[in-house]
């Protein structure tokens, strides 16, 4: 084990403090540590990532349930159309991806760039829902209906933007729920994570799982290593300000997505 493998398990395990602390977000992280740490290729990397998000998702999404948080009703509505989405893209479309996509005045385009590049391009609104201070919703639930049509919309393109990314998509889900199925902000960030967990571990072995090779090994580690980060980082939640850790944690997914694209896109032009 060279000393990047090393630092990317410590990484796992900080992505597992890091929800424990601030309740998600976190997993964000995966797509990167295993690219650049681990040097695993795309496909690869996003296929692990949406295993390591969905099991993290999971976890404290039952912890929401057990508080009585979640909207099962809305989580199967939205996380349907979620799945379907996700599953398509992991198992038609990313595997059917040429390595040049497009070349425009001699500058090759690859999978790896278009796939990287809509990963950083999407942290950025993800890190702004940090940084943004949420309200509680004042809409009461008992007096409107669910705009069904847009639910499944919004939950189709949810999926298909994680199958493409890796990534749970919460930033886009919470705004969906409170506006499409009016919840309340903290039922809609409990069941966000059903959603995240249904989609990104369905797409996974209904996509990833079946199309390519995966080293159990190494994701069964890494995946543990990361929920053992949860229980310290719920822990250390009892005594730290989680508020400011997570405009602290936005920022620097800013910088985050910042790194990325100069990787993809400027020291390998």
């Amino acid at each position: 084990m060279d000393i990047l493998e090393l630092f990317g398990y410590i990484c796992a395990f900080i992505i597992g403090i890091t929800l424990g602390l601030i309740g998600g977000g976190g997993s964000i992280l995966a797509v990167p540590v295993l690219a650049y740490l681990f040097s695993i290729d795309e496909k690869i990397a996003t296929a692990y990532s949406l295993f390591i998000v969905g099991t993290s998702s999971l976890f404290g999404g039952l912890k929401q349930h057990f508080k009585g948080l979640v909207d099962w009703r809305t989580a199967i509505v939205f996380g349907v159309p979620a799945i379907v989405g996700v599953t398509l893209i992991r198992y038609y479309v990313v595997p059917q991806l040429p390595d040049i996509i497009v070349t425009i005045n001699g500058f090759n385009f690859t999978r790896r760039m278009v796939m990287f590049g809509l990963f950083a391009l999407l942290m950025f609104p993800a890190a702004i829902s940090m940084l943004k201070k949420q309200k509680e919703s004042t809409i009461k639930t008992s007096s409107l209906k669910y705009n069904y049509p847009l639910i499944l919309i919004e939950g189709l393109v949810v999926g298909a933007i994680t199958g493409m990314i890796g990534a749970g998509g919460g930033f886009l889900i919470i705004p969906a729920l409170v506006l499409l199925a009016n919840v309340e902000i903290k039922v809609a960030i409990a069941t966000s994570l059903i959603i995240i967990a249904f989609k990104s571990l369905f797409g996974f072995f209904l996509g990833d799982a079946i199309k390519i090779n995966i080293d159990w090994n190494f994701l069964l580690l890494f995946t543990a290593l990361s929920l053992a980060g949860i229980f310290v980082g719920n822990y250390i939640s009892k005594f730290i300000n989680g508020n400011k850790l997570k405009r602290g944690f936005g920022y620097f997914i800013f910088i985050m997505a910042i790194f990325i694209f100069y990787m993809e896109f400027i020291l390998k032009k």
